[in-house]
């Protein structure tokens, strides 16, 4: 059964006011009747759902006054004048201000009924546009989500339909494709956007110290322990904890985190205590979990416990038409936070966009694109100036050779071990390597959206 549609009626003509409250009652609305302007406006909210019926002439503050004060909080809101035939010259001036109607008295109760119908449903087309127009800006926020490829649409699709469900999820994607932003995207559009949404990088923490982060200790629960340390699991209760790379998690670890996905529970280090705790896991892996050739150590049973929903991110090579869209974006949000104009497109950059493989995905044509504003020739291949026609075999492989380490820095956001183990190489040969090409690794490093 729908909820009847409010409506604000102001009258200090309490017999009046009572009639005219039946009236619309009758004909299917939720009244709520004042005697006088000010009590509405102490009552009414700012995105009151209905459409406003006061009558003119009262008393401390009149219907016109009262109409002003509404407009100035939201010039959307429907405001219907009741009016004596001496008050329509007023009404009309008011209507020319933005009042939606006025009646004149005495009125048809039908009269009435019909043009509060007609507001009614304005305000609801106004609200929901803007509930609507949020929605998109909340989206727009999510930039590895901008597309418009089939591919990207479906994804969109996919997470709108779970985003409100309690389902664990396991997010597959290459570095830099977004796997972060889907999982905060599922935490905003659900129920939980009021908890904490709390990420730990599985690959990022040693063996010794990743138990602590997840579960927490007790003061004393090894050395080191000075006090106790909320986990982020039990931080996390409430809201969504993002485990990335989790196909990095130790074993032990692993064996841990099965029970609390299947008993929503933990045990502090250094302690007996066991608390509930009421999170979504969204989990995220750069490998395939589900091929066993691939999967490693990783528990079997894990992943299929995390398997509830998997989502698949997109490489952006899959979706070539979304990335003069996304670098137009890009480039217009590097050029506003390095106040610079957006430069025209240069065939160095347009073949390269068009051409380049994109192995570290979203992230690296985001790079790409602050490079392009600060006017380092694009970065990537554009970067790296044209050698002559007559270079020889040698300088022509130590261009190569510039383009891949670029490259690989791009991918991993200027993180040396990611991109030693991405490249192959030793620890100092690739320093020496950066000093040889004179490649400044701190340009590639990822930057804090502002």
């Amino acid at each position: 059964m729908e909820t009847p549609t409010p409506v604000a009626l102001i009258d200090d003509d309490e017999d009046l006011r009572r009639a005219t409250a039946q009236t619309l009652e009758l004909a299917g609305f939720s009244v709520s009747a004042y005697d006088g302007a000010k009590a509405a406006l102490a009552d009414l909210p700012a995105d009151f759902a209905g459409p406003v019926v006061t009558d003119i002439r009262m008393p401390e503050i009149d219907g016109l006054q009262l109409f002003a004060t509404l407009q100035s909080v939201d010039a959307d809101l429907p405001v219907i004048l009741m009016t004596g035939h001496g008050d329509i010259p007023m009404a009309v001036q008011a209507i020319q201000d933005g009042a939606y109607d006025f009646i004149a008295k005495p009125f048809a109760a039908d009269r009435l009924v019909q043009s509060v119908r007609r507001a009614s449903e304005k305000r609801r087309l106004v609200l929901e546009n803007r509930m609507l127009r949020k929605a998109a800006e909340d989206a727009q926020e999510n930039l590895p989500l901008i597309g418009q490829t089939p591919v990207m649409e479906n994804l969109r699709n996919i997470l709108r339909h779970i985003a409100d469900t309690d389902v664990d999820v396991l997010v597959a994607g290459e570095t830099g494709s977004g796997k972060e932003v889907v999982a905060q995207i599922l935490h905003q559009w659900s129920h939980r956007r009021k908890g904490n949404f709390v990420a730990l990088n599985c690959g990022a923490l040693p063996e010794t110290v990743i138990e602590s982060e997840l579960f927490g200790h007790e003061a004393g629960a090894f050395t080191g322990a000075q006090k106790r340390r909320t986990g982020r699991i039990e931080h996390a209760s409430g809201g969504t904890l993002f485990l990335d790379e989790i196909e990095s998690m130790p074993a032990a670890t692993q064996v841990k985190m099965l029970r609390v996905l299947e008993m929503r529970e933990i045990t502090p280090l250094g302690t007996n205590e066991v608390r509930p705790v009421d999170l979504r896991v969204v989990a995220a892996a750069k490998i395939d979990l589900g091929d066993p050739s691939v999967r490693g150590d990783f528990r079997e049973d894990l992943y299929y416990r995390l398997n509830v929903v998997t989502i698949s991110i997109p490489p952006l090579r899959e979706r070539r038409d979304d990335i003069p869209l996304l670098f137009s974006h890009f480039a217009a949000r590097a050029a506003e936070r390095f106040r610079r104009d957006v430069p025209p497109l240069s065939p160095d950059v347009r073949q390269h966009l068009a051409s380049h493989t994109w192995p570290g995905n979203v992230r690296e044509l985001s790079h790409y694109a602050e490079r392009v504003v600060l006017g380092v020739e694009g970065g990537g291949t554009a970067a790296v100036p044209p050698q002559p026609t007559d270079a020889t075999l040698p300088e022509r492989l130590e261009r190569y050779e510039a383009e891949i380490i670029r490259d690989a820095l791009s991918a991993n956001d200027g993180d040396v071990r990611r991109t030693i183990e991405a490249l192959g190489i030793p620890r100092k040969t690739f320093y020496d390597k950066l000093q040889r090409h004179g490649i400044n690794r701190g340009g590639f490093t990822a930057r804090k959206s502002r």
